[in-house]
């Protein structure tokens, strides 16, 4: 019985197991899923606006970030500036999305603020608006009341005209080349698969270790809490049977 106590122990282990931020964060594969287009969302200077709107029917480069982000979002963004200034003028549609539906247009000003390279709508919503949109891009992110953050992936989608996802561009900086092809796919109507590559988390990062210092340390901690409960029960559960 001591064994299956200690067992027991390690199942409400991981259940109680702090936030995991790399199995909330992820990007479902959904080549050619049609996005909302006509949800209402405001602009930073306030005004109502849509995504079919603005992209005016060029493709749309949209990145979802946090506006008030204290991690890497900012990277991101300057990322995608650095791609899109070597692009055509008007070329695509960049749309830089809060997926924190408690923001306001001031925080998404002062994020445009701060990212003055980057052509860009910066944008804000409601939770059905927000949520309208980046479940049907498959991107999934959750919120950690703890420590007041969402833990998302850095990565953009580029959405066809009539709002079709034709693939995403994983990390922070994509490269000038590949926005140009998946730019060109986009008017082309032409879906690509989802590309295998290492997920970057936006996350209580520390840009001066370049390490996630919190969920690493978190998940070190349960993990090793549970395997020496695993091993003690198997002790215990060995001696019974030579008993």
């Amino acid at each position: 019985m001591r064994g299956l106590s200690l067992l027991g122990a390690a199942v409400l282990l991981v259940a109680a197991a702090p936030f995991d931020p790399f199995g909330e964060a992820r990007i479902d594969e959904r080549p050619g899923a049609q996005i909302p287009l006509d949800m209402p969302f405001a602009d930073a200077a306030g005004h109502a606006t849509t995504l079919r709107h603005l992209a005016a029917g060029k493709p749309i480069l949209l990145a979802p970030v946090q506006h008030n982000c204290p991690n890497i979002c900012g990277v991101t963004l300057a990322g995608l500036a650095d791609a899109t200034a070597k692009l055509p003028s008007g070329d695509v549609a960049v749309v830089a999305l809060g997926i924190d539906p408690h923001e306001k247009p001031a925080d998404a000003a002062a994020d445009q603020a701060r990212n003055p390279r980057l052509h860009a709508a910066f944008l804000v919503g409601g939770a059905p608006q927000v949520h309208a949109v980046t479940d049907a891009l498959g991107y999934r992110y959750a919120y950690d009341p703890r420590i007041r953050q969402y833990a998302h992936i850095a990565a953009s989608a580029v959405l066809s005209p009539d709002g079709k996802l034709v693939r995403w561009l994983n990390g922070i900086a994509p490269s000038a080349n590949d926005l140009q092809q998946a730019i060109a796919d986009a008017r082309g109507e032409r879906t690509g698969a989802f590309e295998r590559a290492i997920a970057l988390l936006c996350y209580h990062y520390d840009p001066q270790t370049g390490r996630y210092s919190l969920a690493i340390s978190r998940i070190v901690e349960a993990a090793g809490l549970l395997t020496v409960l695993i091993i003690a029960g198997s002790i215990v559960l060995l001696r019974k049977g030579e008993a």
